[in-house]
């Protein structure tokens, strides 16, 4: 199966990145959300309530720039894909291995877009752990990559899918760790273990092994939700 994936999500990749609006915004968001919107997001959360600090905004920004590029590239993935997959299943590929060479391809964007993150937070402000930083933010791009399929997958029309991603992505954002007093929602966003690995990372601290192991959980999970989701975008109907 991976022998006929690979090549197949190597084309789906140079289908996004023969996009120059793509190419823009692989540089434009990282560096707009670790540039403008981590004061921002300070300022709400102290209004909010939070004690999310500057350094720690500046941090787990670059975080949110990767998974709302990650989100959205996986949402328009499935949603505008559908025809296209499900003839490349029907011509012998079948729907596995395009499902499995789409999360490649969504994957392989997630590494690119959390490079660039992570570089333009480097720039901006360093970083004590870069490593634990760059895993941190990867993992951000890939949860994303299941919200925004799965997202795709339920809801076929545009506009509202990319509302609906939208709309997770600012409650992620808005109840996250130290936006908000103690309480709520901060407790089940997805990334609430990868916000605070990037704001360890960022302050140079170290996290406990026990919240790495559930960063990972919540990635392989969010992979396996996206590859159903890429999966019944190529199911062929008989």
């Amino acid at each position: 199966m991976l022998s006929a994936a690979l090549p197949t999500g190597a084309a789906f990749l140079r289908e996004h990145l023969r996009a120059p609006l793509t190419l823009v915004l692989l540089v434009a968001i990282p560096a707009f959300f670790v540039l403008v919107f981590a004061s921002v997001l300070g300022e709400f959360a102290t209004a909010l309530g939070g004690d999310l600090a500057q350094r720690a905004a500046t941090s787990i920004s670059a975080g949110w720039a990767a998974a709302f590029l990650s989100g959205t590239l996986a949402f328009f993935q499935v949603s505008s894909s559908r025809g296209a997959d499900r003839r490349l299943a029907l011509a012998g590929l079948g729907s596995w291995r395009v499902a499995t060479a789409r999360i490649g391809a969504a994957v392989a964007m997630a590494v690119a877009v959390s490079a660039v993150a992570f570089a333009t937070l480097s720039l901006r402000s360093g970083v004590e752990h870069p490593a634990h930083a760059a895993v941190a933010i990867l993992a951000f791009a890939l949860i994303y990559i299941g919200i925004g399929a799965a997202v795709g997958a339920a809801i076929r029309s545009p506009l509202e899918g990319s509302l609906v991603v939208m709309l997770a992505f600012s409650l992620d954002v808005f109840s996250g760790p130290r936006m908000t007093s103690e309480g709520g929602i901060a407790a089940w966003t997805p990334t609430r273990d990868a916000a605070e690995l990037l704001v360890a990372a960022g302050g140079g601290m170290a996290s406990p092994a026990a919240d790495w192991l559930a960063v990972g959980g919540a990635a392989a999970g969010a992979l396996a939700v996206a590859l159903v989701a890429f999966w019944l975008g190529s199911r062929t109907r008989g």
